[in-house]
């Protein structure tokens, strides 16, 4: 196992806490061997003892049509008279009712509990109503761009961080994909089955839908326009133009079902003059840039987008709220705010032009506030700050530590 200390330190600091720990994230993110890593932690560093820590995987065919009471029956049994236990139950929302068993154990018992989901539901009213003020949520990504030069180097030489954003870009952050060196084949052929196995489990079987073909088309419709702002109305739009109509409320659906699985991540507008979260032409990233290119096929042309969607995802990590920012009629990529915290983010792939780069920085000039601005890219240039505004590679940027 590779150590990833900026999600096992923050959820160790909650150990022993009467919190319920609950992991979630995309199928395959990590979080499994997250919990192991916890596990050992609890081991070396606080010696608690073999027989107190107590691991279930709930997506295994052994807890099949388990009811809530039979698990809570389960569980009853392993637990250590006179010492605290500590109880791992990964994929939990397999077992329907599963936040009432978690409840009644919090409350009747010593122990510390820590759960996986791969389904927003986890995050559900039912938690609500059942944990409120007992539980601390952690969201769980694929490997950013430092994770993944941690894992490349277990097997192979590293070169030039800027040279190996392009791999990154390209090869995304499953960790599965980087316990070896696989090549580009093999790790679309991972990662598609991860694709695969998430949208029959997580959103197809789960939400009984009966026409796969209509979704699908509606994942590739944002898989090729990650970056773009749309709407439910352009996506029904186009499809009803490829003789497969598909109303506006179907296809709202099929996108909260989406996010719901964690494929996808809405980033809503926020009118930076007006202050307010727009409604509408919302843009849509994925949970990693690999499933668009396991899905579509890999094109040089779509690398700007890609570019993009790892910036975002680096913002979530680091606990940021994420939105496009919207002055008149002008965008910002990205508007940021974390606590009293916000940062303004513009992504480009290269600037060839005097016309764009005035364009680019003329974006954030027009913002009239101290919060820190950047303009990100990956082509070659002088660097240094302009009018309070900092140029950085995105490869700098994803590692820096500056924010």
């Amino acid at each position: 196992m590779i150590y990833r200390p900026a999600y096992v330190d923050k959820i160790m600091a909650y150990a022993d806490s009467p919190f319920v720990k609950i992991l979630t994230g995309v199928r395959r993110c990590g979080k499994s061997t997250i919990l192991k890593m916890i596990m050992e932690k609890l081991r070396s560093e606080k010696e608690i003892e073999e027989d107190q820590i107590v691991s279930y995987r709930f997506d295994s065919m052994e807890y099949d049509d388990m009811t809530a009471k039979q698990m809570y029956e389960e569980i009853k049994k392993k637990l250590c008279e006179g010492k605290r236990t500590y109880f791992f139950f990964d994929e939990v929302q397999e077992i329907k009712g599963w936040e009432k068993v978690v409840n009644s154990l919090a409350s009747d018992y010593d122990v510390d509990l820590y759960v996986t989901g791969s389904n927003s539901r986890m995050m559900s009213s039912e938690i609500s109503t059942y944990l409120t003020g007992r539980y601390v949520a952690f969201r769980i990504y694929t490997l950013s761009f430092e994770e993944y030069l941690t894992f490349k180097k277990q097997y192979t030489t590293v070169d030039d961080v800027r040279s190996e954003l392009a791999d990154y870009i390209r090869l995304g952050g499953f960790p599965a994909t980087h316990l070896q060196e696989y090549n580009e084949d093999e790790v679309y052929t991972i990662v598609k089955d991860i694709y695969n196995s998430t949208i029959f489990s997580d959103v197809v079987k789960r939400n009984q839908i009966r026409k796969v073909d209509q979704l699908e088309r509606v994942v590739k419709y944002i898989f090729n326009n990650v970056g773009n702002t749309f709407s439910a109305k352009s996506i029904s739009d186009y499809l009803k133009s490829e003789k497969r109509a598909l109303d506006n409320e179907t296809v709202y659906g099929y996108l909260e079902k989406l996010e719901k699985a964690y494929l996808l991540h809405r980033c809503s507008r926020y009118d930076l003059h007006g202050k307010e979260i727009l409604k509408t032409q919302e843009k849509f990233y994925l949970a990693d840039t690999a499933l668009r290119y396991s899905v579509l096929g890999y094109h040089a042309d779509t690398v700007a987008a890609s570019l993009e969607n790892v910036v975002y995802l680096e913002l979530c990590r680091r606990g940021y709220q994420v939105y496009v920012g919207k002055t008149g009629a002008n965008e910002i990529d990205f508007v940021a705010v974390r606590l009293n915290e916000k940062l303004y983010v513009q992504v480009t792939q290269q600037i060839n032009s005097e016309q764009t780069e005035k364009r680019e920085y003329d974006r954030l000039l027009g913002i009239h506030d101290n919060y820190p601005k950047y303009i990100l890219r990956t082509d070659e240039f002088a660097g240094g700050n302009y009018e309070g505004i900092k140029t950085m590679h995105v490869a700098e940027f994803l590692l820096s530590k500056e924010f």
